[in-house]
């Protein structure tokens, strides 16, 4: 039985009470907030395993938020639901470190699913935080699967948590080529492949681990097929 904590932050009443009774029914604890101004000091004084961000408030934006949220050093997953389908607001969103993005109007099925999946690999990723194992060594490269922290040349490299999957995958998997296809059902564990999620993960990447990101020799890409890891 679920008891994990989410908290939705939307504007629109009527939108908070179809969430709020999607999620209810998966017996999730709900917290929610109409505006901005309520959010930090609830994330700050509760803790939460999923927040549902609207990208457009009445006092701030969603986007401010995330960056807030991300100076504070809080690690939690974030969805961001938005009635805006422009690809720029997504990968804005998904470049300060929101983890997924829905569009209104939505399926409360579907974003249950998301919400769910969210929650499973979070957890996943936690537990084997936590876990004692071994480096994976490549090239300048040490991941390590006990803290999940990526060093280069002994220097950590703060990386968010998709960040962290995708080289964790890319570093298990070493001079191979994917396609984003592959790529996207590996690090989001999803078969409906979102082109702008993929570049948006790949050029920040890039930018953390490169000598030179617009000349990367570590993150190659593939012309026509995707990208390898090359060490």
């Amino acid at each position: 039985m679920a008891n994990e904590r989410i908290f939705i932050v939307d504007d629109e009443a009527y939108i908070r009470r179809m969430i709020k009774k999607s999620l209810i029914n998966e017996n999730y604890i709900i917290e929610e907030a109409s505006s901005g101004n309520e959010v930090i000091n609830k994330i700050i004084s509760s803790s939460f395993d999923l927040i549902i961000l609207d990208v457009m408030l009445q006092d701030t934006s969603g986007f401010e938020l995330i960056r807030e949220i991300k100076d504070l050093k809080i690690d939690v997953p974030i969805l961001f639901v938005t009635g805006r389908k422009e690809d720029h607001d997504k990968i804005l969103g998904l470049g300060l470190g929101a983890d997924d993005y829905i569009t209104k109007p939505f399926s409360p099925a579907v974003l249950c699913a998301r919400v769910k999946a969210h929650i499973r690999r979070y957890k996943e990723f936690n537990k084997v935080k936590k876990s004692n194992l071994h480096l994976i060594v490549g090239g300048p490269f040490k991941f390590d699967l006990k803290t999940y922290k990526l060093y280069k040349d002994s220097r950590e490299i703060d990386l968010s948590f998709k960040e962290t999957m995708l080289i964790k995958f890319f570093m298990e998997n070493p001079n191979q080529v994917f396609s984003k296809q592959q790529l996207y059902e590996n690090v989001w564990n999803d078969t409906i492949i979102d082109d702008n999620s993929i570049m948006v993960y790949i050029r920040h990447l890039r930018k953390k681990i490169e000598d030179i990101p617009e000349k990367p020799k570590y993150i190659e890409t593939v012309w026509g097929i995707g990208y390898k890891f090359v060490v």
